[in-house]
């Protein structure tokens, strides 16, 4: 465990574009940087609550380090941000949200805000708005027929309405279904 404590970890192997995220970030949060894979994990505490995660890098991909992430059970928000238009791979990916570069400082941070609220929820809610989101971003990207003829959407959308009934009766007194859709939509036409 290293002695500084921050909650953000930006790990791109674009340094510039690495350092530029910290900046902006380090006027809300306490934040550090890695510029690859390895280091990546090297820096990876309990006190990290969101990692913003560029998925191709050299050595280490960042889909690699998503999944040592959460095969080591560190309990953070990991936001994958790259230049990656997303697949149907992104399905079985444990993140919890996706932004498609070039992001804006706003957006970035928003994102952030967003995610560690959810930290928060019970472990139904997140992965309910974790798989919205997912759900969303496909239909942003894909043809309807497409959606309609991939068998991992058509079970994402099955876990999606599973879940919703647990959902709704969790966040009843935060907020509707509705407002959790709508926040996505918002999400998916700012990117």
């Amino acid at each position: 465990m290293s002695d500084e404590e921050y909650s953000v970890l930006v790990v791109d192997d674009e340094a510039r574009l690495a350092d530029l995220f910290a900046a902006w970030i380090q006027t809300e949060r306490a934040v550090e940087t890695a510029y690859d894979g390895e280091t990546a994990l090297e820096k990876m505490t309990d006190a990290v609550e969101v990692v913003l995660l560029d998925r191709r890098m050299p050595g280490l991909s960042g889909d690699e380090v998503l999944e040592e992430i959460r095969e080591t059970g560190y309990d953070c928000r990991v936001v994958m941000v790259t230049a990656l238009d997303p697949d149907f791979d992104i399905i079985e990916m444990g993140f919890d949200d996706y932004l498609v570069k070039p992001v804006s400082k706003d957006e970035l941070l928003e994102m952030i805000d967003s995610v560690t609220d959810r930290s928060d929820y019970e472990s139904d809610i997140q992965e309910y708005y974790s798989l919205v989101s997912k759900k969303a971003l496909l239909e942003s990207e894909k043809a309807e027929r497409e959606l309609e003829n991939n068998d991992e959407y058509l079970d994402l959308v099955d876990r999606v309405e599973e879940l919703r009934a647990q959902v709704d009766e969790t966040v009843a007194g935060m907020t509707s279904h509705d407002d959790f859709v709508g926040a996505f939509q918002d999400l998916q036409s700012e990117n």
